[in-house]
Parts: structure tokens; sequence; C-alpha cells
């Protein structure tokens, strides 16, 4: 057993003696289906803190031949699958953590006062790799140790075992070193040559933020299968917790699921199975109190230098899913780098990679997935003079949602007026949903108290906004909101009425709010009518 080579189930088990441990070893019944055939090389991509070094710890485990990790697997879910004994333990495993040796070569070159050499990275890593093999292999099996490549074929001859290449992090140059061409040229190429067509691989599973990088319409590995979280795929239950699995853990630590959901699920909205940030919800549970989490990794620390970039349609899109509403987005031409930006839908793209957006693959469209990720839009836009009227509508939101809950409609409506008008650079209508976006901007305070629904089907129609309270704030009355553009506000809670809006809210009993806004186009004014009723 060494340190890159058959690393053992040390760092596996740490997992498996965590508090919170939640049970993913089917991925490694996804694995074993690709083992050994064309589609054996796999890029899973993901957002930090969403489990992708576990994952690879475990695989280092089960499919190592260094020791027998049975025990840490007969009562974990693979070992029901059909394919379990099969693999386990059968083969050579490298792993390397890409991020600790591009760490080490700038220490070194810190300390020489001269460039990062990924030459030398890359020759370091052969090095380490060699000598290992070298300690498992008799040595007169080698023809020619200098040549990486040659060392990996003779130890797969010597040893009849195909090897398992784990790679976490492997896009860390990508990342740390934006500009740096001719570096990130010379890292594909060494990958592509070490697993390439390679025989002696049964198994490359590479872990990272980004996709692989494209160049033009190619790319330098593209015999890699790409899960990405535009594309999740066959792989979609590792790439969080599922809402079965966050169910369970509610109910084991007594913790509310509704609080869990609003502020920590909300990625491949468009799926049958909604994915949770697995690390917020760990920490919350076992903490016993939400917050933000995630917003202590690094990637949230870029976000407001994305925000910022200047193009077309980029801020109004922004603003537009801070209210709550999703945007068109056209992810295809997004080049999987952190510089090469044409236009909003790449910086789009890139925060999805990140983690701050989630993608509806059917829809083709983006917004914010949950309260967790929003309000670190809120506090990046905070101290940028061209958000200064955003953040100042968003200070002044719980105002307007004080004036709704004393049913003063004449000072809603005017509040509306001056929102708009604060923004009219960002804030254009041009239909109802338009209107829309404004008054959910407008009551941004009311996420503190409410479960917001955006169209909520009733069975008569869809209600614009519907604004549920949270277990903790049921003193509050509930809202529903409906909106007219060029029409009367009397005739939006007529509507409400007539529609039966309110039946919507089964599981809801207390005071209700009907609240009906009409935007009228040809005196740019709002009006504003608010009836209280019992459910």
């Amino acid at each position: 057993m060494g340190y890159y080579v058959n690393p053992g189930s040390r760092k596996f088990k740490m997992g498996l003696n965590s508090e919170i441990y939640v049970d993913k070893s089917h991925l490694l019944a996804e694995t074993n289906a690709l083992f050994d055939t064309e589609r054996r090389f796999v890029c899973l991509s993901r957002p930090r803190r969403f489990g992708k070094t576990m994952a690879a710890n475990m695989m280092a485990a089960y499919y190592g031949s260094g020791e027998d990790a049975g025990k840490l697997f007969e009562n974990l879910n693979i070992s029901t699958h059909e394919s379990y004994e099969q693999h386990l333990n059968q083969y050579t495993v490298i792993m390397i953590n890409m991020q600790v040796f591009l760490s080490e070569e700038k220490a070194k070159a810190s300390r020489a006062d001269k460039a990062l050499s990924v030459s030398d990275m890359l020759m370091r890593l052969e090095q380490v790799v060699t000598e290992e093999l070298l300690e498992i292999c008799p040595e007169d099996k080698f023809k020619d140790t200098e040549n990486f490549v040659r060392v990996m074929y003779d130890a797969y001859q010597a040893t009849k075992k195909p090897f398992v290449i784990l790679i976490d992090e492997w896009d860390c140059l990508f990342r740390e070193y934006k500009d740096d061409k001719a570096s990130q040229t010379t890292y594909l190429d060494f990958l592509r040559l070490w697993l390439k067509d390679q025989a002696y691989i049964g198994l490359a599973y590479m872990t990272g933020i980004l996709p692989i990088k494209k160049y033009g319409s190619h790319s330098a590995l593209n015999m890699f299968d790409e899960y990405s979280m535009t594309r999740p795929r066959r792989f979609l239950d590792y790439f969080g917790f599922t809402a079965q699995e966050v169910a369970t853990l509610c109910n084991a630590y007594d913790a509310s699921i509704s609080e869990i959901e609003t502020w920590y699920n909300g990625y491949f909205v468009d799926l049958d199975k909604p994915i949770y940030n697995p690390t917020s919800v760990v920490q919350s549970l076992l903490a016993n109190q939400i917050d933000n989490y995630w917003n202590k990794t690094e990637t949230y620390e870029a976000l407001k230098d994305y925000i910022a970039l200047d193009f077309d349609g980029l801020k109004n899109k922004l603003l537009q899913m801070i209210s709550g509403y999703a945007v068109a987005v056209n992810a295809n031409k997004f080049t999987n780098d952190m510089t090469t930006f044409n236009s909003a839908d790449d910086v789009l793209t890139l925060l999805v990679h990140l983690g701050y957006l989630s993608y509806n693959f059917e829809k083709k469209e983006v917004r914010i997935p949950n309260e967790e990720v929003k309000t670190e839009f809120i506090n990046s836009i905070e101290d940028m003079k061209d958000w200064a009227s955003v953040v100042t509508v968003i200070h002044q939101s719980r105002d307007l949602l004080q004036a709704i809950w004393h049913k003063e409609a004449e000072i809603v409506a005017k509040g509306i007026e001056a929102i708009h008008e604060q923004n009219t650079s960002i804030l254009q209508y041009h239909d109802e949903n338009s209107l829309a976006c404004v008054i959910s901007l407008a009551l941004y305070g009311a996420n503190t108290y409410y479960t917001i629904i955006r169209e909520l089907p009733t069975g008569k129609g869809y209600a614009d906004l519907v604004f549920i309270p949270r277990k903790k704030h049921l003193d509050k009355p509930a809202i529903v909101v409906e909106l007219k553009w060029n029409k009367d506000a009397k005739g939006a809670l007529a509507q409400i009425k007539e529609r039966n809006y309110a039946s919507a809210l089964t599981d809801y009993e207390g005071n209700l709010l009907l609240v009906g806004i009409n935007y009228d186009k040809d005196k740019k004014t709002h009006t504003c009518e608010i009836e209280q009723m019992s459910l």
C-alpha cells in the first residue's frame, strides 16, 4: 500500500466514522458498468463541497488491491449489487489530488523566486508514481523507467491488473492560472498521452469544478464522457443529497424539511430528483441552525467579479434571478474556462458550474437555487456603485411588506412606483412578467417570513405570487398577489375570489390578505387594493 498507488481505505473510513454519513456507494455500480468499456473515461464536475473527494476516497478503497476493504462495504448499498464482488479490491489504483501537486510546485517556485513550471510538476508526478510502481513489481519487468507510459504498461503486464486512475481537482490549473494557455496545453497533452487509448486503463475517473476545456470545436480529452452541472445524466444522485436522503436526515435530527429545502435545495430543478447542497445540509443539522455555510468556500469570493462583467443584458438577468425568476440561457457555447467570455450566457453558464445557479435542461433556463446562494448574491452587490438603487430597494422592502400587513394600499402603490422609477435603467416594463419581477424585488424582505411561490397552480389558473408563512412565522398572514397590466386593481381582487385562488393553500389556516396591483401603461402609475379574509 502506497501514498499514490493503492492508497488504501483510511480516508474513506474517516467518512464512514463521521456523525453524518450518507451512503452513496451505488456510485460504484455505475462505474462498474463502465469498467473495461469504451466509456471507461468519466469526468464528473461539481461545485466545491459537493462530495467529490469523498467519492474518490470510496473508489480508492473499493477498487484498490492493496488491502481487503470488504468489511467497510458489507453493510453499504453496493454490497447487494451483482457487480460488487467482481470488482472489490481487484485493481491497481493510482489516486492523484492535482491540487496538492500544483500547490507543492507553487511553493517551490516561490522559494526559488521563479515562475511556476507545469512541466516540473508533471515530472514530479511521474517520479513519485514510478517509484511506488517499482515497489510493487519486480524491477526487471520494467524496460524503461524514464518513460512514464512505458512504466504503466510494464506494471500492467507484470500484475495483470488494469489501472483505476482517480484524479481529484483535475481542473485546478485552469482555475488558478486562468490566462496561462501554454501551461494548460502542456497539462492537457500530458493527460492525453497518459490516458487516451491506453489498454492498461480499466477506469479513469476525474473530478473537478469545470468541465473539460474546449479548444474550438474539439477537446484535448475527447475520450471522456462528461457529467456536469448542466448535464448530470446517470450520475444525478451523486451530485448532492436527494430529497429522500434529506427527509431521512431531517427526521433523525428533528429538523424542518421545509426550511432545509428553502435554504439548500434547488439544483437540477427540471428533473424528478431535486438535489440539495450536501455540505450545507450536514452543517445545518449538526449546528441545529439554518445559516449560510457554503460562503466559506473560495468559489464565492469571485462572485462579485462575475457580477461586474459588462455584458449586455447580464445585469437585468441577474436582477430577475435575485427577484426569484428564471432566465433563458444558451449553455452550449461555453468554452469551460474562467476567462473566455463572449456573452452574458457564458458568464451565467460558469456560475452554474460554480454552484451559484441551477440549470433547467428542458427549458434552457437558469435561476438562483435557494436562499443560501441568494444571500451571497446580495452580499456581493452591497458595495457595488451601479447596484446601489437595487440594494436600497432590498433594504426598504420590509417597509413595503409592513404596509401590506397594515392594508395601506396607497402606500404600497406609491412604494412600487418609486422602486420602478429608481431602477428604470434595469427594470423596464414590457408585460405582467416584468411587473412581477418588480413586485418580487419590492417584497424581497418577505423571504425572511415566507415561502414564496410564483405562479401557483390553483385548479382554475395560476396565482401570480403567493406568500405562505414559514413555521416560525405563523403569526403573519398569508398573501395572494394578482397582477394586472392596463386593467384594474379591483379586477385583480375579483379574479382572486372568482377563481378561488385561496383554495390552493390547503395546509394553511389563518388570516389571508388578497392584494391586487395594476400598472397603467399610459399614465405610468400603479394602483393597489388589499382585502383580508380568513381560512
